[in-house]
C-alpha cells in the first residue's frame, strides 16, 4: 500500500513539473511574439529607408548578440508584414500570440480572410498542432468542413444548449479519411478494419477530445447480441459517440439501427454523469430532404455526415501525428 502511495505521489510531482514546463514554453513563446510585433512596428515606421533599414537592423543585432538566432533580414521582413497584419490591435489576439512563429507565418500567407484566420489560429492553439498539421488542416479546407457545411442533424431539438451547439460544431462534412490500404470497392467491415489500423489518422479527423473505446464493441439487449462498428466517448461533451459506417450512400433505415444503438448505450453504459450519447452515421453519400425526413421524429441526437477516402498522406504529416496516449487513445476491443 505504501508502495503505491509513493508512485501515486511521484507521479502527481512529475504533473506538476511537465504543466510549469508547459507554461513556461507558452509564456516565452508570447513574450517572442510581442517582441516580433514591435519590432515590426519599428520597421513599418521607418519604411522610408526601404530595405537599407532592415539590412543595418540584421547587421547591428548580429554585432550586439552573436549566439542569437530569428533576426536575419528575411525574418525581419517578415516581422514588418505581421505588424502590417495585425496593426489595428492595440494587444495582438491571444490565439495568435500563443501560436509559435512559423504557425503565425503560415496564416498569414495561406489565410487571407481574419475570421478565418483566428478560426484557424484557435484550433491551432487549442489542439496543439505542429506546423505539419496546421498545413495539412488548411489544405484539406477544415474551416468550410467543419464551420460552413451544411450539417444534418437534429442536435438542437435533442440536445440542451451549450451541448447541442458544442455537438454540432464537432461535426464534419464531409470526413477525409487518410486510408491507403483500403481496397477501390470495399464492405463496410474492410473499412472499419482500415480504420481502425489507422486509428491515429482517423482521431486527427474526428477532432480532439474523440476518445477510441472500441470497434464491433458488443452489447446485449434481451437474449441477442449486437456489435457497435465503433464506440468513441469524447471527453469535452462528456458523453459516448457511436459511430456506424456505411459503404453505400444513406438510407432512411440506417437511423433507425443508429437510434436502439444510442437506446442500449445509454442504458447499458452512460453513467449518472454522462451527457446522453450521441449517434454519427458515416456514408458514401447522402440525400439532404431524405436525412431530414428520417430524422424528423428521432428523440436521440444522430448527425449524418458523407465521408471520402485518400490515399496518401505526406511522410512529415504521419510523423508529426500525436502518439496513441497523447490522443487519449484506449482500446478495448470485445472478444
Amino acid at each position: 500500500m505504501l508502495e503505491k502511495e509513493f508512485k501515486d505521489i511521484i507521479k502527481n510531482i512529475k504533473v506538476e513539473i511537465n504543466n510549469t514546463q508547459v507554461l513556461i514554453m507558452s509564456d516565452a513563446n508570447t513574450r517572442l511574439i510581442n517582441l516580433y510585433f514591435k519590432i515590426g512596428k519599428i520597421i513599418y515606421e521607418n519604411s522610408n529607408w526601404g530595405n537599407k533599414f532592415i539590412k543595418e537592423l540584421e547587421k547591428e543585432i548580429k554585432l550586439d548578440f552573436p549566439n542569437i538566432k530569428g533576426f536575419s533580414a528575411r525574418n525581419l521582413s517578415r516581422m514588418k508584414k505581421f505588424y502590417i497584419e495585425y496593426k489595428e490591435y492595440s494587444i495582438l489576439p491571444p490565439a495568435v500570440a500563443k501560436l509559435p512563429w512559423t504557425h503565425n507565418i503560415i496564416l498569414i500567407d495561406r489565410i487571407k480572410d481574419k475570421e478565418i484566420r483566428f478560426w484557424y489560429a484557435n484550433e491551432a492553439a487549442n489542439n496543439n498542432w505542429s506546423k505539419v498539421i496546421l498545413d495539412h488542416q488548411i489544405d484539406f479546407d477544415l474551416y468550410n468542413r467543419q464551420v460552413l457545411a451544411n450539417k444534418e442533424n437534429n442536435f438542437k431539438n435533442t440536445l440542451i444548449e451549450p451541448h447541442s451547439d458544442l455537438a454540432n460544431d464537432l461535426q464534419k462534412d464531409p470526413y477525409i479519411f487518410n486510408l491507403p490500404l483500403l481496397k477501390e470497392k470495399y464492405v463496410e467491415t474492410e473499412l472499419e478494419a482500415a480504420m481502425v489500423e489507422r486509428i491515429r489518422d482517423v482521431l486527427l479527423e474526428l477532432g480532439n477530445g474523440f476518445s477510441f473505446v472500441g470497434n464491433q464493441y458488443k452489447i446485449e439487449v434481451g437474449e441477442k447480441e449486437y456489435f457497435i462498428d465503433m464506440l468513441f466517448y469524447h471527453t469535452k461533451l462528456h458523453c459516448y459517440i457511436v459511430v456506424e459506417l456505411k459503404a453505400v450512400p444513406f438510407q432512411p433505415e440506417f437511423t433507425g439501427k443508429l437510434n436502439f444503438y444510442l437506446s442500449a448505450v445509454d442504458d447499458l453504459l452512460k453513467d449518472k454523469m454522462d451527457n446522453p450519447t450521441i449517434g454519427l452515421l458515416l456514408c458514401k453519400g447522402k440525400d439532404k430532404i431524405s436525412v431530414e425526413y428520417s430524422l424528423k421524429d428521432i428523440n436521440k441526437p444522430i448527425g449524418v455526415s458523407s465521408y471520402e477516402i485518400t490515399k496518401f498522406l505526406p511522410k512529415d504529416i504521419l510523423d508529426s501525428l500525436p502518439t496513441e496516449e497523447e490522443l487519449n487513445l484506449h482500446i478495448d476491443i470485445n472478444e
